[in-house]
């Protein structure tokens, strides 16, 4: 999503982007259910679009869930929320990192939760679980 502009106060930081109006894949599954086997890899493609844009450039999402997914008025998917990836990723270190991510554990590779580093697999493993969900109806597999 493009930054149309940003502004500071005394206490906090803003960045508006663009609204988009389509609400989140979350949300949707909730009023709809499953979606049609058509409709799932529509948007896994266009995920998996993002995802390579976002690795090629040295950038792992690291927080990829139903609710970080919007649709735009065209029924196009947008990645939303950015607050736990790391970028800067390059080549020597083939796209590896340990820190620990404070984000939604039900979507986190099991490599995560170990001391030792991770790359840009979690956001495949994280599409897994997301396309799981899009294709049950949002159950998620280690949610009672």
């Amino acid at each position: 999503m493009p930054l149309l502009f940003a502004f500071q106060t005394n206490t906090h930081y803003y960045m508006v982007e663009e609204f988009i109006n389509g609400g989140e894949v979350f949300t949707l599954l909730q009023k709809k259910g499953r979606f049609s086997d058509k409709r799932v890899r529509f948007y896994t493609a266009e995920i998996i679009c993002a995802l390579e844009y976002l690795h090629t450039g040295g950038v792992m999402y690291r927080d990829l869930k139903t609710e970080n997914i919007l649709l735009d008025a065209e029924g196009h998917i947008r990645l939303t929320d950015f607050g736990v990836s790391k970028g800067e990723l390059n080549t020597r270190e083939r796209g590896r990192t340990k820190t620990m991510v404070h984000g939604t554990m039900e979507y986190m590779a099991p490599e995560m939760f170990q001391s030792e580093k991770y790359g840009f697999s979690i956001d495949w493993y994280s599409l897994g679980l997301v396309i799981y969900e899009m294709l049950t109806g949002g159950e998620h597999p280690y949610k009672n």
